[in-house]
């Protein structure tokens, strides 16, 4: 991916949102020529020049030190997703900046045994493309319209943009293509040097005007914690909390899981999943046996 021109969207974009009464500045009334803060007014409130602060917009980040970046993210009052972001394409921006440490390609067995140890929530383990790795029962049970299209291994970018199953699967399905689109876009300032998310953005922004319209937005997020909601075809409603935990052993994926709150139609939910997804298992084996 092109580094300039993400850090100019996304500083843009990211000045578009601020206006000028939300940072603190005086109007004057009239008509503004661009949404949001003008470059002279962040630089004013970065403290730095016009003249700096438009040659950073432009793309120039390689080598600008920490306390204007910490300048530049506090004028535009970004959140800690954008900052860390924002200090990435930073990092990457450098002259010296090379490919960041290898993803892990799979999960070792102790991971999937850890997995399948957690038989009362679906859990299942990702990279930051958002290929699902590995997977415990209850967590295929639940992402079952996902594994329907035969696809190995899932990408839940691609099954939220391209297979319309997704808006069954998702109630919110807008919040849901949401936070996709900023969990790549995050992944994309880590590692701009990913050629198969370039790929599957390159891919994704063909295919789906759903999707080009939101990569444009350079929306960012930490997704650690929260809950999700679930619409499954044989359960019905899931209100569901998830953790989203980084794995030390294996550098790049993320395991999650999904819990429901004690004494809640989700938790008897999740065990009425547990059975039908035990039930269509033992159905799969015996077809393949037959």
């Amino acid at each position: 991916m092109d580094n300039r021109s993400e850090i100019r969207e996304f500083l843009a974009t990211r000045r578009a949102k601020l206006s000028p009464e939300q940072a603190g500045l005086p109007t004057f009334g009239g008509t503004r020529r661009v949404p949001g803060l003008r470059r002279e007014e962040v630089a004013l409130l970065a403290g730095v020049s016009v003249e700096y602060y438009t040659k950073l917009e432009r793309g120039a980040l390689g080598g600008v030190s920490d306390s204007v970046l910490e300048s530049l993210a506090r004028a535009l009052q970004l959140n800690e997703a954008e900052t860390e972001h924002l200090y990435d394409l930073a990092r990457t921006a450098a002259p010296s900046a090379r490919p960041r440490r290898k993803t892990a390609l799979g999960v070792t067995p102790s991971i999937q045994r850890l997995l399948d140890s957690m038989a009362g929530v679906p859990a299942f383990v990702r990279n930051g493309r958002l290929d699902i790795l590995a997977v415990n029962p209850l967590g295929r049970a639940l992402y079952s319209e996902a594994y329907a299209s035969g696809t190995n291994p899932v990408n839940l970018a691609r099954f939220e943009f391209l297979d319309p199953r997704s808006h069954n699967l998702y109630p919110d399905w807008e919040k849901a293509a949401d936070t996709a689109v900023a969990i790549l876009h995050t992944e994309a300032g880590r590692d701009p040097f990913d050629k198969a998310l370039t790929d599957l953005v390159g891919e994704l922004s063909t295919r789906s005007d759903e999707f080009r319209t939101r990569w444009a937005r350079h929306d960012v997020r930490l997704h650690r914690g929260g809950h999700k909601d679930f619409r499954h075809p044989a359960v019905g409603d899931l209100h569901l909390a998830f953790d989203a935990l980084d794995i030390p052993s294996a550098p790049g994926l993320t395991l999650t899981a999904y819990s429901a709150d004690p004494g809640t139609p989700s938790e008897d939910g999740l065990r009425l999943l547990a059975s039908w997804g035990a039930t269509e298992a033992a159905s799969s084996a015996k077809k393949e046996n037959a």
